[in-house]
């Protein structure tokens, strides 16, 4: 009789699976490189803002701080609508702080979440009276225990009103840009603000603030930034479109630009 056939044991492959490609990382710029471009960059702003200012309008460090305060998530054209009148009503911290609720919500209301800014003002008015003699004090710590103020609220003050350097100034616009130029990876404000100082000197903090909130506000736009005509196109890592003609012309521009609020181009 024919031998009964086994089957053979199934064979199983031992050939190696192909390797996973690596992952390749972006190289992480070198931090003197980092420092190098910042200061090209903050030449071409200067060259752009030679005399960066704050946009509210104020008379006092009081009305200065108050101004700051009500421009959270509202334009400072907007708060500059409002305060002539609610300081022509209430001119310091003494009055801001005795003024009924109701009548100081209604004077505030534009500018946005009107219940808490009227609070908030009113609180810190109070404060200023209890603790400060009803003057701003003229120190960051102090600042910050206010009702409303933050870290870039107290910069804003102490930068513009009283010429202290405490740090750059970051609000939407300065951490958008500051992102778009690859200077920080961060969102939190306090993230930014630190790694922008340990690129630029001291000396520039006030300035570098408000040039990179300007630079934001008129050419780095949200939604539409004006790559072409930036004068920071060529550093910028995040350029949508090629850069128009030389950068110190495209400087100039933005000169005129910012001057004028953006109201003539």
């Amino acid at each position: 009789m024919p031998t009964a056939r086994t089957k053979s044991p199934t064979r199983t492959s031992t050939s190696p699976k192909p390797a996973a490609k690596p992952v390749v990382k972006r190289p992480r710029e070198a931090a003197a490189a980092r420092r190098d471009r910042a200061l090209q960059l903050s030449d071409r702003l200067r060259e752009a803002q030679p005399a960066p200012q704050c946009e509210l309008d104020f008379r006092t460090p009081f009305e200065l701080l108050i101004a700051t305060i009500l421009s959270a998530q509202s334009t400072d054209r907007m708060v500059n609508r409002v305060t002539p009148a609610l300081f022509a009503r209430w001119p310091d911290a003494a009055a801001l702080a005795a003024a009924p609720q109701e009548a100081v919500e209604e004077m505030v209301h534009a500018t946005g979440f009107f219940r808490a800014k009227a609070r908030n003002i009113r609180a810190a008015a109070q404060l200023l009276v209890e603790r400060h003699g009803g003057e701003v004090p003229a120190e960051l710590d102090a600042l910050v225990e206010l009702p409303g103020v933050a870290r870039k609220t107290a910069n804003v003050v102490l930068g513009t009103a009283f010429g202290i350097t405490s740090g750059i100034t970051i609000d939407t616009h300065a951490g958008r840009v500051a992102r778009r130029l690859a200077l920080t990876k961060h969102e939190d404000p306090g993230k930014v603000e630190a790694d922008l100082m340990a690129l630029f000197p001291r000396e520039a903090w006030v300035e570098t603030g408000h040039r990179l909130v300007l630079h934001g506000r008129y050419l780095c736009l949200a939604r539409k930034p004006d790559c072409a005509r930036c004068p920071l196109a060529e550093l910028c890592p995040s350029a949508e479109a090629a850069p128009q003609g030389p950068w110190p012309e495209r400087a100039e521009r933005e000169r005129r630009v910012v001057e004028s609020r953006g109201e003539r181009e």
